[in-house]
Parts: C-alpha cells; sequence; structure tokens
C-alpha cells in the first residue's frame, strides 16, 4: 500500500468513527434531554401522569426491544445501508416528535425515533469494529465510549436551555442538524461491510427475541405502576423469558440462526456479557435515585443538577480513551476490574449522603464513579467484541447492548422497588396516620416542595416537622438503593476475576484487518 493511499485510508477510519461518534452523540443526548422537557411538556399537551411517563418509556421498549434486530439486519443487508437508514428515521421522527400537538401523538412518535435509534446504536460499534484493526479497536471504542459520556453530560444542561429559552420542541429540533452532518460524514467516509457468511435472516428466531425482548421490557416498566406479583407485571415478564428460551431452542437447530450460540461459548464473550448487564443493573437503578436526590433532595434545577453531575461525564469523557490506550498494555480484564471496583467504593461514598452534605463530598463520588465507568463498558465492549468473528460483529454488539439495556430496566425497576419498599416502610413508622397514605406518593417520589405546598393549605403547623419526615424516609430508601447498587456492582468485580482467570484479553495484532 503507498503512503498516499495509506493516508486515504487512516484518514477515513478517524472520519468514519467521527460519523460513529456523531450519531451516538444523538441517541445519547435524546437519552437524557427529554427528561428535562418533560415539565413543559406537561403544561402544554396535557398528558395523564401514565402518558406522561410513556413519553420515556415508548422510546426504550420499542429501543431495547429491537436492538438486537437492528445490528443482524446491518449484519445481513450492509451495515453502512442499515445505519443511514437508522439515521434517517431517527431524524424524521425526531422532526414528527417536535411537531406534535397531543400527549399521543408524541408518545407514537417517541416510539418510532426507538427504531432509528436500534439500528443505529449497534451498527456504531460494528461499523467501528469493521474499520479499525484489532489491536487498534480498544482505543476506537473508548473515544465512542468517551462520545457517549459527552451526549449524556450535555443532555440535562442542553435541554433546561432549550426548554427555557425557546420550548420543548427544541429538544427534538436540535437532532435535525446533528442528523444532517452525520448523515453527510456517513455518506462520504463510511465503507459498507457486511457478514458474508449470511445468506438468509432466520425470520422465526428473530420473531422470537424480539417479542421476548419486548415483553421482558414491557414487564419491568410496568413495576412503576403495577406490584411485581401482579398480572400486569409477571404476565409480561414470564411470557418473555419464555419466547427467550424458545428462542435458544430454535437458535441450536438452524443452520444460520439469527444469534450463533457459540458466541458464549466464548469466556471472553460471555463473562464481558455478563459484565456489561450487571454495570446496567447496578448503574441506571441507583444513578435513577442519585437524580432525584439532587433535584428534588437538595433542590437543584435542572441544569444546577446536570453542572454538578459533570464530574462523573467528564470523567468518562476523559477516562475511557485513556482506557482505550491502556487495554493493548494491560488487558481489558484488568481494566474491567480496577473500574467495577472504582464503581463500587463510589456507590458505597454515596450510601453516606444526607440532605445536607457538602458537595465537596459529592462531587469526587461523582468522579471516581464516572472513572470507574470509563474503564469497565469501553473494556466490556472491547473484549467482547476481541472475542467474535468481525463478520459477526453487528448481532454481537445488538447482543452486547441488548444485555446493558435489559440490565438498566432491571435495575430500575428492581433497585427503584428497594428503594420505594425501604422508603413507605420507614414513613409509615414515622409519619402521622391521619396523612401517612395521603401523602405516600409524594414522598415515594421525593416531591418534598410539593408535599409542603399541601400540607401548608391544610395544616401548616405541622408541614416542617413532616416534611423533615418524608425527608428522612426518602433517605432510607436512597441509601438501601445505593448499597444495593453497589453489591451488583461487586459482584461484578467476582465475575471478572472467575470468567476472565486464564484468559488472555489484549487485543491481538495477528488479528488486524481492514474493514471486512
Amino acid at each position: 500500500m503507498s503512503a498516499h493511499q495509506s493516508d486515504h485510508s487512516e484518514t477515513r477510519r478517524w472520519a468514519t468513527l467521527f460519523a460513529m461518534c456523531f450519531a451516538l452523540f444523538m441517541i445519547m443526548l435524546d437519552n437524557t434531554v427529554v427528561n428535562v422537557a418533560l415539565p413543559t411538556i406537561q403544561r402544554d399537551l396535557e398528558p395523564s401522569q401514565s402518558q406522561l411517563q410513556w413519553i420515556i418509556n415508548a422510546y426504550v421498549l420499542v429501543f431495547a426491544a429491537l436492538i438486537l434486530l437492528g445490528g443482524k439486519l446491518g449484519d445481513r443487508f450492509g451495515r453502512k445501508r442499515l445505519f443511514l437508514v437508522g439515521l434517517v428515521l431517527f431524524t424524521v421522527w425526531s422532526v414528527a416528535c417536535a411537531l406534535s400537538v397531543s400527549a399521543d401523538q408524541l408518545i407514537a412518535f417517541r416510539a418510532l425515533q426507538g427504531v432509528g435509534a436500534a439500528i443505529m446504536n449497534p451498527l456504531s460499534l460494528s461499523i467501528i469494529v469493521a474499520t479499525f484493526p484489532r489491536e487498534r479497536l480498544p482505543q476506537a471504542i473508548g473515544i465512542w465510549a468517551g462520545v457517549s459520556g459527552l451526549g449524556l453530560a450535555v443532555g440535562p444542561l442542553l435541554g433546561g436551555f432549550l426548554t427555557e429559552h425557546v420550548g420543548w420542541s427544541a429538544v427534538f429540533w436540535i437532532n435535525v442538524p446533528i442528523g444532517v452532518i452525520a448523515l453527510v460524514v456517513v455518506l462520504l467516509a463510511v465503507r459498507d461491510s457486511r457478514d458474508p457468511t449470511v445468506k438468509s435472516l432466520d425470520v422465526v428466531g428473530t420473531v422470537l427475541v424480539t417479542l421476548g425482548l419486548l415483553g421482558i421490557t414491557y414487564g419491568l416498566i410496568g413495576t412503576n405502576d403495577h406490584p411485581w406479583i401482579s398480572a400486569h407485571t409477571l404476565g409480561p415478564l414470564l411470557a418473555g423469558l419464555v419466547l427467550i428460551g424458545v428462542f435458544v431452542w430454535w437458535e441450536a437447530r438452524q443452520e444460520q440462526p439469527m444469534v450463533p450460540l457459540g458466541f458464549f461459548r466464548s469466556r471472553g464473550f460471555s463473562t464481558s456479557i455478563i459484565v456489561a448487564t450487571l454495570v446496567g443493573f447496578g448503574m441506571f437503578g441507583s444513578l435513577f435515585v442519585v437524580t432525584l436526590y439532587m433535584q428534588n433532595i437538595r433542590g437543584y434545577d435542572a441544569i444546577g443538577a446536570g453542572i454538578r453531575t459533570l464530574p462523573l461525564t467528564m470523567a468518562v469523557m476523559v477516562m475511557a480513551p485513556i482506557a482505550g490506550k491502556l487495554n493493548p498494555k494491560v488487558g481489558a480484564a484488568w481494566l474491567m476490574g480496577v473500574g467495577l471496583t472504582l464503581s463500587c467504593v463510589a456507590m458505597i461514598g454515596l450510601r453516606f449522603l444526607e440532605p445536607g452534605t457538602s458537595y465537596a463530598v459529592i462531587g469526587p463520588c461523582f468522579f471516581v464513579l464516572g472513572a470507574g465507568i470509563a474503564l469497565t463498558l469501553p473494556s466490556a465492549s472491547a473484549a467482547a467484541m476481541g472475542a467474535i468473528d468481525p463478520r459477526k460483529a453487528g448481532v454481537g454488539s445488538g447482543v452486547l447492548n441488548a444485555a446493558r439495556q435489559v440490565g438498566g430496566a432491571l435495575g430500575i425497576a428492581i433497585i427503584g422497588s428497594v428503594a420505594t419498599a425501604i422508603t413507605d416502610r420507614s414513613w409509615s413508622q414515622d409519619a402521622p396516620a391521619a396523612v401517612a397514605d395521603r401523602l405516600r406518593p409524594l414522598v415515594e417520589g421525593a416531591q418534598i416542595e410539593r408535599l409542603r405546598e399541601v400540607l401548608a393549605e391544610r395544616a401548616p403547623e405541622l408541614a416542617d416537622r413532616i416534611a423533615a419526615l418524608a425527608t428522612n424516609a426518602w433517605m432510607d430508601g436512597f441509601h438501601a438503593s445505593v448499597v444495593a447498587g453497589a453489591i451488583i456492582i461487586g459482584l461484578g468485580v467476582v465475575v471478572v476475576i472467575v470468567g476472565f482467570r486464564g484468559v488472555d484479553t489484549r487485543p491481538r495484532a495477528a488479528d488486524s484487518s481492514d474493514a471486512l
């Protein structure tokens, strides 16, 4: 290869990485930016409480259910082609969301937006795998993960600014210029790649796994409104688990399965998938209550809370590329172990937060937690993708991202339930019987100021005392949730030690190749 051709190839690689990062930034931005706009959407569109939740849940549900399919379709029909389809869908439905005039319209368009995200998310990683030589893949994934952190960081700040100065529709309009730029770069720089061994699509397997993921995610989302032992929760969960079981049985008998079960015979891949699931489980559930703590207990507005969580996301941005550079030297397993340990220590530190704790204590906890995430997730991604045939990168990435999404849904449902149960127990023991049941929903949601307003109208002399009891009860649940998260993350350390014993997780230069 001539020097000119080599330079051109190198330029194309970095342009491809830029395009994938830009598109991922859009997806991650949308995960957080919409949450900030919900109060304004509530005033303008007047949705019910259930509709308000589904503005978020519709996107999450479709995203989780279709993410495995998105990766597989890219392997079968061409990753660049499908990525462009996902990018156009996401951008077009963002415009539709911005133009919505009712809550039902917005929910429907958010679900369709999730279709585009489910295609783009796994393919952004698989395109990187097909573009970079194997020994340089961890560095590229580290940069990719750092940009993911940037999207999460900017979301609350940008969402708060746009909502306040432009309106809630602006949080969707912002996707249009980002999508157009990403589209141009993808068309110019990305070379198409696919899995040449796939000659047909396993339709039955596709339907089984999609419906299975849909059932599990829907059941977990349902725990926000229904008890765990209710038919609304257990029905979809059990149906989803049965469908996943049938899917595994079916795949074992196919010559061209949707997901090659041989992936899971690799200890590197299987261990990485378990780690990604546990991180999603422990982090998502705990960070959900941390967000409530910052806004409802400490009283920061959305922008103020976003600024104060910057140590976490800035640590991800800075440390993820560093983890990518260290990966070839020390291996992904070592980085995952250190990252999970740091995350566990940070979660234990959050256990000691109180309503009046100085930010000088909170900020370092956030930074250590971000550093732990940055060392863990890119390393898990690199180890998983390095353990499989690069030709199967799309479906492999889909499995990895589906595991993380389901883990996150599990964390929000289970850790959220733990927090609510502990809060309810403390509230029931301490609150006056006359107000305990009526105010319970406000206490569970850490809506302390709203509780004060209710009491100010009916029993102003009790407002301060009962608000203090409510705060203490919610903090008991908060402490339980971060301890539960720390335990789950600690379990991840054990999984890394056992699962990677005797496995060399450093990338092998001999496996390097250009785009497939």
